[in-house]
């Protein structure tokens, strides 16, 4: 069982920045896979970026792809995604999430644990 924890949200105005943060505790957490996705209201949860176990391989959504990083900390337990040139567009809830194989992908379904979310607004 692994646990989720998201923080770093908040409002901003176009044109800024913020990092979010994910903490996981429970089993290993350089054996997972971890992924960042989003969701808007009405909209379909979507991907944002994916990181495999070492940190060597990442990938991102296209609507993110050079303001966004993901990066990941193993000795924290921690991954990151740091958002800058953020638009309105980019509000949504954002969500870290845990793939117990070596690189997770695209898909929400290979992922087995999920953070509760952390609301990320901007403000045009």
């Amino acid at each position: 069982q692994v646990q989720l924890v998201e923080s770093g949200g908040g409002l901003v105005q176009a044109g800024g920045s913020l990092r979010l943060s994910c903490a996981a505790s429970g089993r290993t957490f350089s054996s997972y896979a971890m992924g960042w996705f989003r969701q808007a209201p009405g909209k379909e949860r979507e991907f944002v970026a994916t990181i495999n176990w070492s940190g060597s391989t990442t990938y991102y959504a296209d609507s993110v792809k050079g303001r966004f990083t993901i990066s990941r900390d193993n000795a924290k337990g921690t991954v990151y995604l740091k958002m800058n040139v953020l638009k309105p567009e980019d509000t949504a809830v954002y969500y870290c999430a845990a793939a117990n194989s070596y690189y997770g992908g695209i898909d929400p379904y290979r992922y087995d644990y999920w953070g509760q979310g952390t609301q990320v607004t901007v403000s045009s």
